[in-house]
């Protein structure tokens, strides 16, 4: 039989050890996530990488890319998801309110910088960015049967009869948009606005002739004019792109107009160092592949990566010359 006083120790070792275990367990729910447990077990389930724009537009075929080669890097399957509207900014807020597990990312444009100076809740703030990964010069293009066969011959149409040419871009809000915005200031006319979600089927718009131009990047425009459904008229950069080396620059035309898109990755705002860790250098590897850098290429973008720290750096000056851009232009 068990004394009283064997049984009183039995009871405080088994406290002791229930405490114990209690500890660890809160210890163990407090790594999930953390540095030690991420190290460890991320990634170990698919991941999701959101694109805010419409699917075949050049930001979704960069997202295809990277998660194509960031896949077969880190061992896990990626899914793409496209969840376009509001010149990105659907997508953009629904990246800010998931879980910053690092099992959803998205590649955000170059609104992520813009939007927020146009009365939309985007702020960079609410991101983790991961790098650059390319840069994307705009353009303006007519379809191939346009009777305007330069760019101020599509001025002039403007100057005759105000808002009479239609212009196609990939939303209210969008670089796009601005860059129309920003053309009509410089020849000082006024174009009538068309917004779509997304670049792709604001292209798709003025191949079909439902509009008389579109202002998208050279990645949409470019492969169009090679075939020749689409005739570009100028290019929105300081010297003429290598992709289009026999189309004008604006400012060539009498119109000074710099301006363009460019694609980062980024998650929620929170990640563990680790993980952001393992997902940036995941990242640098997509974009220095020879896969991804001949796709960047071949669509007249140019690949370009910044480190997590460069990138957020670069987006925050963006956004400062955005607002400056967009107060000038109210």
């Amino acid at each position: 039989m068990m004394s009283a006083r064997s049984t009183t120790r039995r009871r405080r070792s088994i406290t002791v050890t229930t405490a114990l275990t209690g500890l660890l367990v809160l210890s163990a729910c407090a790594d999930r996530g953390g540095a030690s447990a991420a190290g460890g077990e991320f990634p170990s389930e698919t991941i999701t990488f959101m694109t805010p724009t419409s699917a075949g537009g050049a930001t979704d075929l960069t997202a295809r890319t990277l998660a194509t080669e960031m896949e077969e890097d880190l061992g896990v399957s990626i899914v793409v998801e496209n969840r376009p509207g509001g010149a990105g900014s659907v997508g953009m807020e629904h990246l800010a309110a998931q879980t910053a597990d690092g099992y959803t990312i998205a590649v955000l444009p170059v609104e992520v910088s813009l939007l927020g100076h146009q009365d939309y809740e985007i702020d960079p703030a609410d991101y983790d960015f991961l790098g650059q990964a390319n840069s994307q010069p705009g353009t303006i293009a007519v379809p191939a049967d346009s009777p305007f066969r330069t760019l101020e011959d599509l001025v002039h149409a403007a100057q005759e009869e105000p808002g009479s040419v239609a212009v196609s871009n990939a939303g209210p809000g969008s670089i796009w948009e601005l860059g129309a915005t920003e053309l009509g200031n410089a020849a000082g006319v006024e174009f009538k606005n068309v917004p779509f979600d997304g670049g792709a089927p604001a292209v798709t718009a003025a191949v079909g002739g439902q509009v008389d131009a579109v202002v998208a990047g050279i990645g949409e425009t470019a492969p169009a004019h090679e075939d020749g459904r689409l005739r570009v008229l100028a290019v929105f950069t300081e010297d003429r792109a290598p992709a289009l080396p026999d189309v004008p620059t604006a400012s060539e035309q009498g119109h000074d107009v710099v301006i363009g898109s460019w694609a980062t990755v980024a998650a929620p705002a929170g990640l563990d160092p680790e993980v952001a860790g393992t997902l940036e250098k995941s990242l640098e590897k997509a974009v220095s592949s020879e896969a991804y850098v001949s796709f960047i290429e071949k669509g007249g973008n140019i690949p370009l990566h910044r480190s997590a720290s460069e990138t957020e750096e670069f987006v925050n000056a963006e956004s400062s010359r955005f607002a400056e851009l967009v107060g000038a232009g109210s």
